[in-house]
C-alpha cells in the first residue's frame, strides 16, 4: 500500500483549517482513471471526483469536478461558466498550466485559481474524495469544505444514462 506524503492540496486545507482525511492507493501507469482510484480504496465511485481542466471560449480555462465513473456534458459545462462552448485541454497542455500532472490533478492548489465547477451530485455526499495534487493520494473532504477553498460553485455538468466502468461506457 501506498504511503500517504504531504502535499500542496494538504498544506492549503490546513492553512484555511478545513477539516480532511487522506487516503493513499497504488497507482497503475496504465490505468490512472478514477475508477481504478476508487476500486484501490474501496470507495464507491460517485464520491470519487475526477479534476477536468478546459478552455472555454469566452473564460478561457475552467475547472471542472465530476464524479470519477461519469462523462462529463460539454454543453451543460459550457452554460454553467458562462460559455458558449467548452473544450477539453489537452493532457499535454495540462502540466505547464496547472502544475499537475494526468492522474494528480486537484482543483486546489493550481498555478492559477480558474473558474470552478463542481456537479451538484456531489451535495449527496458527506464526504467526496479529489486528488491530492499526486498520483495514489486522495483526500476527503465535505464537498461545501472544497467549493468554499476554491470558490467554486455547484451545477448540474454530468451525461445522463452514461457510466465508465473499468474503461467500458455502460
Amino acid at each position: 500500500m501506498a504511503k500517504t506524503k504531504k502535499t500542496n492540496v494538504m498544506r492549503i486545507l490546513d492553512k484555511k483549517q478545513i477539516v480532511y482525511s487522506t487516503k493513499a492507493y497504488d497507482y497503475d501507469e496504465t490505468d490512472l482513471s478514477g475508477v481504478h482510484a476508487a476500486a484501490e480504496l474501496g470507495l464507491n465511485p460517485e464520491a470519487v471526483f475526477k479534476t477536468l481542466v478546459a478552455q472555454g471560449n469566452k473564460t478561457g480555462p475552467v475547472v471542472f469536478c465530476i464524479p470519477c465513473d461519469k462523462e462529463l456534458d460539454l454543453k451543460k459545462a459550457a452554460q454553467c461558466s458562462g460559455n458558449k462552448n467548452v473544450h477539453l485541454l489537452h493532457v499535454k497542455e495540462l502540466l505547464a498550466l496547472t502544475g499537475y500532472i494526468r492522474g494528480g490533478c486537484s482543483p486546489i492548489g493550481m498555478k492559477k485559481q480558474f473558474p470552478t465547477y463542481i456537479d451538484e451530485s456531489a451535495k449527496r455526499h458527506e464526504t467526496i474524495s479529489i486528488s491530492a495534487g499526486m498520483r495514489g493520494q486522495q483526500v476527503l473532504v465535505a464537498p461545501d469544505d472544497a467549493a468554499a477553498v476554491i470558490g467554486a460553485e455547484f451545477c448540474a455538468l454530468i451525461m445522463e444514462g452514461i457510466t465508465l466502468t473499468e474503461g467500458r461506457v455502460r
